[in-house]
């Protein structure tokens, strides 16, 4: 069985091939060709800690994939110098059932909810678009801002959250890296902008932004309905509670509203669960992937993307990264 460290999965995972492997995984969801049982939820109340395990199964061309994810959050590791979330997946051979492959499952997360914004983006936003900004400096704000890079040929960006010192600290590590180092059949450079600015407020980075991605824990709208610029795109992957929502309702009730999963979303998403939509309100990414149902209508229509995370696109990143891996010659072989 081969080991990925969080490491080798990067390495494996760029993210222009990462944002074509999510069109896959969305189109097999949309066309039937996925089987997503629910997660499985195992709680710790004495530890406020919850361990979920996700297994999917992918059968669609070009790929057939089958893993499990397993992720833990546990409050009180912070304390123990750990990370809080903390994860893995396992690849199963699709033909025979035999484990084939361990993978870091942070990175990967990181990687797959990332470029799935980055194929909505590609999908939904303005072919002209050239401004960005992204809400939220942790590990997934990072991600949301490469995908945007390699989908868009981004001319300058904007990060802002409550913690100003570690959106500088990220605009200093992310400003101007990067390139595709994959196919590179995007249309963007790959490149994130040398002009990266850090905002003081939601209203200063939404000014001239043409793409938005939202990535935090926030329980209540980052920005305001008012602030968005006419014809925008928004990413929204950060509230997974029907009770939290980054995205104002004001927003979520006039935009053309795009999800992963419609049942997930649905059941899951606080934008969609509080402003009361239901399925016929709401479109598949999948079904925009496969023709059946349209994108974007004109250049002053204001399309969301709201994802909450489905186990179809760890099994596709983590087929995808797994065969990378092999032709590159990474990671650690064990036995079992």
């Amino acid at each position: 069985m081969l080991v990925l460290d969080a490491a080798a999965v990067r390495r494996a995972l760029p993210m222009d091939v990462a944002i074509a492997g999510m069109k896959e995984a969305f189109a097999a969801l949309s066309s039937g060709a996925a089987a997503v049982p629910a997660r499985i939820h195992v709680e710790q109340r004495a530890l406020g800690a919850v361990t979920l395990f996700m297994p999917a199964l992918v059968e669609r061309e070009p790929r057939a994939a089958l893993a499990v994810k397993v992720v833990s959050v546990f409050p009180g590791n912070e304390a123990r110098g750990l990370a809080r979330i903390l994860g893995a997946v396992l690849v199963l051979d699709a033909h025979t059932g035999a484990p084939v492959a361990l993978l870091e499952g942070a990175a990967l997360t990181a990687i797959r909810t990332g470029a799935a914004s980055g194929a909505a983006t590609d999908l939904l936003a303005r072919p002209d678009a050239r401004c960005a900004a992204v809400f939220g400096a942790g590990a997934q704000a990072r991600t949301q801002l490469e995908a945007l890079a390699a989908v868009r040929e981004l001319e300058r960006a904007w990060i802002f959250a409550p913690r100003r010192e570690r959106a500088l600290a990220l605009a200093d590590e992310l400003r101007g890296r990067g390139e595709l180092r994959g196919r590179g059949e995007l249309r963007g450079r790959g490149r994130i902008p040398g002009d990266l600015r850090v905002a003081r407020s939601p209203a200063e980075a939404l000014a001239e932004a043409d793409v938005v991605a939202t990535a935090t824990t926030s329980a209540e709208p980052v920005f305001a309905d008012g602030e968005l610029a006419p014809g925008v795109h928004v990413n929204a992957v950060g509230a997974h509670r029907p009770d939290a929502f980054e995205i104002p309702l004001e927003t979520v009730a006039r935009a053309r509203v795009v999800v992963d999963q419609r049942s997930a979303a649905l059941a899951e998403a606080g934008e969609l669960v509080q402003a009361r939509l239901a399925a016929a309100d709401v479109a598949e990414l999948g079904e925009i992937v496969l023709g059946t149902r349209p994108g974007r209508a004109g250049p002053d229509e204001t399309t969301l993307f709201k994802s909450v995370g489905v186990a179809a696109q760890d099994a596709v990143a983590a087929a995808l990264a797994l065969e990378r891996a092999q032709a590159q010659g990474l990671g650690t072989e064990v036995a079992l």
